[in-house]
């Protein structure tokens, strides 16, 4: 009887948690990645070391807001969650990890085309 119920409500909520895992571990990833640009934002203010210019300020800009972008897309993916945009949710969660996946795949190449020669 509890679980007819229960079975009712997911029907009729669209309750999925495969959704709530994915921006879970979506946004686990996304915090992880901001161990190495503690690195990064430390080493980029060496974009100083010629003096102040036009391109360091923007480059030290853009290392230093990757926090922001990370944390205000998480925070916007649970809001487009709540109001039950699914599929926007879902690309709003992952799109902090396509620097990441660029980076792998860089690498990737890069490690491959030395062992080719």
């Amino acid at each position: 009887m509890e679980t007819e119920s229960l079975e009712k409500v997911k029907s009729s909520s669209g309750f999925r948690p495969g959704i709530i895992i994915w921006l879970i571990v979506s946004q686990g990833m996304s915090l992880l990645s901001l161990l190495p640009w503690l690195v990064i934002a430390g080493l980029s203010v060496m974009a100083f070391d010629s003096g102040v210019s036009t391109e360091a300020v923007l480059f030290v800009g853009f290392i230093w807001s990757y926090p922001f972008f990370v944390i205000g897309l998480a925070i916007a993916a649970w809001v487009l969650f709540v109001y039950k945009k699914i599929k926007a949710a879902l690309i709003v969660t992952s799109l902090p990890l396509i620097p990441a996946l660029a980076l792998l795949i860089y690498i990737g190449w890069m490690w491959f085309s030395n062992i080719l020669g």
